[in-house]
């Protein structure tokens, strides 16, 4: 790679890790298609969830980048992509002020849903920011601990599918809470895919995700079976949308196979980068076909 200037415009955009957008955009276009099959569409409060979301993306990387960088974990080793701090591309200080600043514009730019919906919006708000932090840091990061796939399924699955359509249609249904399990499931496939790969080095860092737990075989199936459940969940669509939401099912699922099938065979190593890259096209090939779906199937 060419080297990166510090601090520069372009080791800004490194750190923020663009390719990981689409796990914040994905929820946000289900819960918009959502609320516009139910009669409920508004195009400003669906943008500024896009928005937010998108940041606080950002600041997550951030977050991660700065406290994995003083905590030690990105080793020279490190198979996933190169991180801003470790590399000295962005100085840890620079970095905090950076995390200040997306933060302090996600939210400022959040309140703007506040014209659309009550008050707990703020409290949903300041979870997104407390927990973007617990991730990483405090004195009991959860993704160090086993958690980050709960909290995958919970901060891109429930709050923002929910969140996008509550601020469209105040209120909730049914339908929004199978689609924000398998918008969960589909965008953990890239977490798991990610501790996958990771988890010899995850363990000589300290770092007990559930793979590291439970060990190579769980993680192997557990990627597995997170897509084959989010495919079986599509299928709860089918009496209102009818063979459009299993054909979807089916599409996600020979997608999802496939990719297990090269993840096993790999089986570990800088390989494995290419599995989150095709991780990532199943999950958005997901969201864009069940939006279409839930929109006007």
């Amino acid at each position: 790679m060419k080297e990166i200037k510090p601090n520069s415009i372009q080791a800004w955009l490194l750190a923020a890790r663009p390719k990981t957008l689409a796990g914040a955009a994905t929820p946000v276009f289900i819960g918009t298609a959502l609320a516009y099959a139910a009669g409920y569409f508004q195009w400003i409060p669906a943008l500024i969830c896009l928005l937010f979301a998108s940041l606080m993306q950002i600041a997550a990387n951030f977050i991660n980048d700065l406290f994995d960088y003083l905590k030690g974990s990105d080793r020279e080793d490190r198979l996933g992509p190169k991180r801003a701090c470790s590399e000295g591309w962005i100085s840890p200080n620079a970095m905090k002020k950076g995390i200040i600043t997306i933060i302090t514009f996600a939210c400022a730019l959040g309140c703007g849903l506040l014209f659309y919906a009550g008050w707990e919006l703020i409290v949903v708000g300041s979870l997104c920011v407390l927990f973007a932090f617990f991730y990483t840091t405090g004195p009991y990061p959860l993704s160090y601990n086993g958690w980050g796939d709960v909290l995958v399924i919970l901060f891109f699955g429930f709050v923002p599918v929910g969140g996008t359509y509550y601020v469209q249609a105040l209120g909730w249904s049914v339908d929004v809470t199978i689609a924000a399990i398998i918008c969960g499931l589909a965008v953990d496939t890239l977490l798991v895919v990610n501790n996958y790969r990771d988890r010899e080095a995850d363990a000589q860092s300290g770092k007990r995700t559930i793979i590291v737990r439970f060990g190579e075989p769980f993680g192997r199936y557990l990627y597995l079976s997170l897509g084959i459940v989010a495919a079986t969940l599509c299928c709860f669509f089918i009496p209102q949308k009818g063979i459009f939401a299993a054909f979807v099912a089916l599409i996600y699922v020979i997608l999802h196979i496939n990719t297990w099938h090269r993840m096993v065979k790999i089986h570990r190593g800088q390989k494995l980068n290419s599995i989150l890259g095709d991780s990532s096209r199943n999950m958005l090939l997901l969201s864009i076909l069940l939006s279409l779906v839930i929109a006007f199937g």
